[in-house]
């Protein structure tokens, strides 16, 4: 099986999507990128994530051509592609529709730094695009203009893409995506929360990625 270390994390990554709540039935997709063939492995389009094993997950080349797998590959493989090619540090992509962070997008409203969880894995807003058509590479473009210093876009009137340099990093950032637009949608029904000044965001953002977890002796 070509690269089966790779296929085994796309597919536990996949897997991990519906556990944590952030999509439904066959919606959604995770991918990633070997960096050594330039190869994408993603999921298989429309397939039941109880049912997924590692041999199911589809490898393409950087064009998108069946490399080796038995399904079509997600209907989004070409925004994956896109992302890829544009942002060639990325080694991990996730798609979902997880329901507060895409209130967001419905109305095509960032969320704000309205918390320091959100200065932490993100270091500013957390940025929603244009609305993309979904021909040729208009999505791609989207979110390409879109991106910041953090791993996710909200793209409006569709859902969150959250990347990383690996699924397993992607996984983190829409885990805490959806997380986090929890809160701030349950504090604006309350009232009007501050933004943290940007001058803050960055101070959190520095020990949260400087300083957090065990470093190295």
């Amino acid at each position: 099986m070509l690269l089966e270390a790779l296929r085994k994390e796309v597919c536990r990554v996949n897997r991990e999507l519906p556990k944590r709540g952030l999509v439904t039935m066959t919606s959604g997709n995770a991918s990633g990128r070997d960096p050594e063939t330039g190869c994408v492995v993603i999921k298989p389009s429309g397939m039941e994530y109880d049912a997924m094993q590692p041999e199911d997950i589809v490898v393409v080349d950087a064009e998108g051509k069946v490399v080796e797998g038995a399904w079509q590959p997600s209907v989004d493989l070409m925004e994956h592609l896109y992302l890829y090619r544009h942002r060639p540090e990325l080694g991990g992509i996730i798609h979902t529709h997880s329901n507060y962070a895409t209130s967001f997008a419905a109305l095509g409203r960032p969320i704000p730094v309205y918390l320091t969880a959100i200065a932490d894995e993100f270091g500013a807003e957390i940025p929603c695009s244009r609305f993309a058509s979904n021909e040729g590479d208009e999505i791609g473009k989207a979110l390409v203009e879109a991106m910041g210093r953090g791993p996710a876009v909200l793209l409006r009137n569709h859902g969150v893409w959250t990347f990383g340099p690996t699924p397993a990093a992607a996984l983190k950032a829409a885990v805490m995506v959806e997380d986090v637009a929890k809160t701030c949608h349950l504090a604006l029904l309350l009232g009007t929360p501050d933004v943290l000044p940007p001058e803050e965001a960055k101070k959190w953002w520095d020990r949260y990625h400087l300083r957090y977890g065990q470093q190295e002796a």
